[in-house]
């Protein structure tokens, strides 16, 4: 298990927990916006509204609400018209970090994230700098209540490449343009999936195995992932199960 899976693996947990669903939604939101003016409001013709469309229901955003910010993205509501920048950097122990926003204004934006990288022991990279390190996937979480064997033979049979146990959950990877289609099927055989998103995968991982650089390091993704700007953080640690499970208690 990656050290990225394990990171994602907590936020899943904290994100059931977490009683600030309404910066949640918000940040889900500005994707669903960003999508439809991009390409569009037909859902049929913009498969990255698509997934955003699918994203904010796993996250339960009630349908009007998205429905709302389809309309202000395609132009059809007034709105304010959000910008997708990426910053990469490392955080302690050379661990490399990529964070995607979407912001109404770069400077004050790239000043913040810079300002949240110094704070907590990390520092801003040129663009390019770690992003080779990644590669970009659709990431689907499947309830561990289904039979990993079906989960694989369906997904498989969709277009999926890898099916990974992380705990709680399936953890099915595919190649960006097979999401939809993966999550489809899965659908249509009972397998309803917990959450589908699209995701940056690292493709080789930094070991953290010290419980307080271990801290370091997610004390700095955690302050970048509560910033409001910010929809995304992907970072390439490898932490061992017993210290991360020392972090989550």
């Amino acid at each position: 298990m990656s050290g990225h899976s394990k990171w994602a693996t907590t936020k899943y947990r904290k994100g059931a927990q977490d009683s600030a669903r309404a910066k949640v939604f918000a940040k889900i939101i500005r994707q669903v916006e960003v999508a439809a003016r991009e390409g569009g409001s037909d859902m049929t013709a913009n498969a990255s509204l698509r997934t955003m469309y699918a994203k904010a229901r796993d996250a339960s955003v009630p349908i009007d609400t998205i429905e709302r910010a389809i309309k202000r993205g395609s132009g059809e509501l007034e709105g304010v018209r959000y910008e997708s920048i990426s910053y990469e950097g490392y955080a302690p122990d050379g661990v490399a970090v990529i964070v995607e926003c979407l912001s109404d204004n770069r400077n004050r934006t790239g000043a913040e994230i810079r300002n949240v990288f110094n704070k907590n022991g990390g520092t801003m990279a040129e663009p390019g700098a770690v992003s080779w390190q990644f590669e970009r996937k659709g990431v689907i979480a499947v309830p561990r209540s289904f039979d990993e064997e079906r989960v694989l033979e369906v997904a498989m049979e969709a277009g999926a490449e890898d099916l990974a146990d992380e705990g709680e959950r399936w953890v099915v990877t595919s190649s960006p343009t097979d999401l939809m289609a993966v999550r489809g099927a899965l659908e249509e055989a009972g397998l309803e999936p917990g959450t589908s998103e699209l995701s940056m995968v690292p493709t080789t991982t930094v070991e953290v195995a010290s419980e307080s650089e271990a801290k370091k390091v997610l004390r700095l993704i955690e302050s970048l992932d509560d910033h409001d700007d910010v929809q995304n953080v992907y970072a390439n640690f490898d932490i061992p199960d017993a210290v991360m499970a020392a972090y989550e208690g």
